[in-house]
């Protein structure tokens, strides 16, 4: 009895000796790694940080790190990694962990310091940098930075007064200084991007906005701040990229939630407005675009923005006379935009009013002289008024320029009847119809004819002898298909309106 008892005991003891084997196995490779292994680690941590593989390297450092927590060294050359691929707060525990665990390490004190001094802690960086100074006197560097340290604090006093008495400009001119020794302070930048707005230059604060939304952890207000001047230039698609930003760290945040809402509905109409114009389908833009005044009245670009469009489908609609209304308002609200003042132009063009289009193509070229749109406008603009004050067809049939070809041998046949020669009886009248229906035929011929059309409409009169190859000839008008049925005296025909 007694020896089976001791076999049990026995078999326990053995079962627990070896639970606890593996357990050492088990707890060894969890808790730490052996000394050839950390090694590893660290060499190879090195020699990818060298090759610049940052991530490989931190990799490795996060395994030496684990494998031996009590090593001043892993933690400050984790921190280097750190420092390399930009993460300046992941960097600054481990310069702490590495100051603690060797309080006599200058290097981590030193970088810890210059971090902080970039971040804008000024009294923290003092510490540090006097702490080396404590233990090396001589120590340049240490020196070099504990004045600027000094002198960062006084320039933060000076600008937070300038901006206190409402001196802006002497607040962005200190905050320059600031900025350039503490680039990683997001309060400064933040400072500095609120006096740009006062100082009505909201693209300079968008430049400030943007890296310090990424210099704090949570920064809904800088988002939404963003979004809200993005909105503001008409700069939608950013604004809705920002705003969501806001969004992604709380989505419950009201402010950011009803910005979003507005912004999200606008940019959409715009967007279809735009798809719409591209689809040729101008009168639903026209629509869409009043739909945007409607969805935000408050700013100005969206309104000038839907103007202008409107103006440009308008004209696309051959619509000249309300064109020209449009138009004329939206240049009101936007003296130097060339895009109006060339639709204004198109417009006036529709409108047979020649000398109106060059003013205003001359106007756009004022304000864009290299734009090849605009001088190509004007240069047809040009020849149009030179060839209305010679003979202008649309001007004999009493048609638009945007008339079809319907409309033109309708308006040709009313002409041709009414200044038929044979409808007047004196040789005076007879020569005065004769020629008014030598324009009228021309006319009808030019306007009929596509490829005539196009060049009439470019500036060049076909029929003009000037503009014939060979050129000469006599200054008279002659008949457009190569005869006169009207030479030879009396005659009689029946005219045939085709």
């Amino acid at each position: 009895m007694d020896s089976g008892r001791r076999r049990g005991l026995n078999s326990v003891l053995s079962s627990l000796s070896l639970l606890c084997v593996v357990l050492d196995l088990q707890l060894d490779g969890v808790l730490g790694a052996t000394p050839v292994e950390i090694e590893h680690h660290l060499e190879m941590g090195r020699k990818l940080l060298a090759a610049g593989q940052l991530a490989e390297a931190l990799s490795h450092y996060h395994s030496a790190v684990e494998g031996d927590s009590k090593n001043y060294l892993t933690y400050y050359k984790r921190a280097a990694v750190f420092l390399a691929m930009g993460k300046s707060k992941s960097a600054l525990p481990d310069l702490t962990h590495a100051i603690q665990l060797k309080p006599d390490f200058l290097a981590a004190r030193l970088q810890r310091g210059n971090i902080l001094l970039k971040q804008g802690s000024t009294q923290e960086a003092r510490e540090d940098f006097q702490a080396v100074l404590k233990r090396s006197p001589d120590h340049e560097e240490a020196h070099d930075q504990l004045h600027k340290a000094d002198e960062l604090e006084l320039l933060q006093e000076e600008a937070h007064e300038a901006n206190h008495r409402g001196d802006y400009t002497t607040t962005v001119q200190v905050l320059e200084r600031v900025i350039e020794l503490s680039p990683w302070d997001p309060e400064s930048r933040e400072l500095r991007a609120e006096c740009y707005i006062r100082l009505g230059e909201p693209r300079k604060a968008i430049m400030d906005l943007t890296p310090a939304t990424r210099l704090r952890a949570d920064n809904r207000a800088g988002f939404l701040k963003l979004s809200q001047l993005h909105y503001s230039l008409g700069e939608h698609h950013d604004s809705l990229n920002h705003v969501r930003e806001c969004l992604k760290l709380d989505q419950d945040d009201k402010e950011c939630f009803a910005h979003y809402k507005q912004v999200k509905k606008l940019s959409k109409q715009l967007d279809s407005a735009e798809e719409l114009i591209s689809e040729q389908r101008y009168q639903e833009a026209i629509e869409k675009y009043e739909s945007v005044m409607r969805t935000e009245p408050n700013v100005a670009f969206y309104t000038n923005k839907a103007k202008e469009r409107i103006c440009f489908c308008l004209v696309k609609m051959t619509s000249a006379e309300e064109a020209v209304d449009i138009c004329s308002e939206a240049h009101q609200r936007e003296p130097q935009n060339i895009h109006i003042l060339r639709d204004r132009a198109e417009a006036y063009i529709l409108l047979q009013e020649y000398e109106k289009a060059v003013e205003d193509y001359q106007e756009a070229r004022e304000f864009d002289q290299e734009n090849q749109e605009i001088r190509e406008g004007l240069n047809r603009a040009q020849k149009l008024l030179k060839l209305s004050r010679k003979r202008d067809y649309y001007k004999i049939l009493g048609v638009s320029r945007s008339a079809n070809k319907q409309e033109i041998i309708k308006a040709y046949r009313k002409l041709a009847q009414q200044w038929h020669p044979d409808n007047f009886q004196s040789e005076a009248d007879k020569k005065e119809a004769e020629k008014k229906f030598i324009d009228i035929a021309s006319a009808k011929e030019v306007l009929t004819d596509p490829e005539m059309r196009q060049k009439f409409d470019s500036g060049e009169d076909p029929l003009d002898p000037e503009n014939q190859q060979g050129g000469g000839g006599g200054g008279g008008r002659e008949w457009p298909f190569g005869f006169n049925p009207f030479e030879g005296g009396n005659f009689h025909f029946k005219f045939q309106y085709n």
